[in-house]
């Protein structure tokens, strides 16, 4: 290339650096709105135990699973309505029988009736603050995944703000809160570590799928397959759809299943796009925000004491977020985090 033909692509190739990294940015953001959508749903869901019905101690796993099991199809029925009103339910029913959405269904079956399941346990158990910031953990697991299968280069400084979300996740699970020793508080704990591994395969499987697929209908065969998991094996496993009915009926509750189902969806939408648009990591590590935003909407709409350890391990979490996201200038490079 001579130096005429240099300066000729000098001006395109700037062009399109400043073209990828705001597409990268955007992703960002977008992954900053799931955040505060998954916190706000999350709170919402956990208002649901205290209806009756479902603190019956006879029902004590029936009931999580089913408050999951409604979040999800409720979830799944938002999502079918807004692919159909955009011209993508043709989209929807190829996709559902093409080999390209394995990924995305095997990643359901865990963040949906695996992470879920154990998600809800965990709320019930322990409580929505102490349990959305110890899920924040799972860009932990995505990311070590997704080094190895999908090719992300993560160097040091990211790593180590990967391990401050980890020390972050311990300090908030490590001191149970006034009243909580001899209870279920570390079961609950428990339950939010294994809910972590599910996303965090979610994310990778996802992510590899959604290279050819659209994020809405990825998002939409993912809570289908993860609804009709529940329906058909998880329920009866569990117990059966005796408090389904209930649940459905009592108009202390009942809207809370479409409502959180509807941020939810919202929130999952925005976070598909934003794995697709800035890479796993990256989007992960912005996402997990929501253990922040968990925090605040349970001291508006809960009774739960913000403890100094609630705080200070979203704090830095906070900050691993931060040295995970890295350079904004370096942004246009997707797949790594640098």
């Amino acid at each position: 290339m001579n130096s005429s033909q240099a300066c000729n692509t000098a001006p395109l190739a700037a062009l399109r650096q400043r073209r990828d990294t705001a597409f990268a940015k955007k992703g960002l953001g977008l992954a900053l709105f799931s955040g505060i959508g998954w916190g706000f749903d999350s709170v919402l869901l956990s208002l649901s135990f205290a209806a009756t019905v479902l603190t019956e101690e006879a029902y004590w796993l029936l009931a999580p699973l089913t408050v999951g099991a409604l979040h999800d199809l409720f979830s799944a029925m938002w999502l079918l309505l807004i692919n159909t009103a955009t011209g993508r339910n043709r989209e929807l029913v190829r996709t559902m029988r093409s080999k390209i959405a394995r990924p995305v269904i095997l990643g359901a079956l865990f963040g949906g009736p695996m992470a879920m399941s154990f998600y809800m346990l965990g709320v019930k158990f322990a409580g929505p603050a102490y349990v959305i910031p110890i899920t924040a953990l799972y860009p932990a697991v995505a990311s070590v995944l997704a080094a190895i299968f999908l090719k992300e280069r993560i160097l040091p400084r990211a790593w180590a703000g990967l391990a401050l979300c980890v020390v972050g996740g311990v300090v908030i699970g490590y001191t149970p809160p006034e009243g909580a020793l001899g209870s279920d508080f570390y079961l609950g704990i428990g339950c939010a570590l294994l809910a972590t591994i599910g996303w965090g395969l979610e994310g990778v499987l996802a992510t590899s799928g959604m290279d050819l697929l659209d994020p809405a209908v990825a998002l939409n065969v993912r809570q289908l397959t993860s609804a009709s998991a529940y329906l058909l094996a998880i329920l009866p496993l569990a117990g059966g759809y005796v408090l389904l009915g209930p649940a459905l009926t009592d108009i202390s509750i009942n809207w809370i299943f479409p409502t959180a189902a509807l941020a939810g969806a919202l929130a999952y939408l925005c976070w598909y796009r934003a794995m697709n648009m800035t890479g796993v990591s990256r989007a992960m590590a912005i996402n997990i925000t929501y253990s922040l935003w968990g925090i605040l909407f349970s001291a508006l709409f809960t009774e739960v004491d913000i403890t100094s350890n609630i705080i200070i391990g979203a704090l830095l979490i906070t900050t691993g977020m931060v040295m995970v996201v890295g350079d904004p200038r370096e942004m246009a490079s997707l797949r790594n985090v640098v």
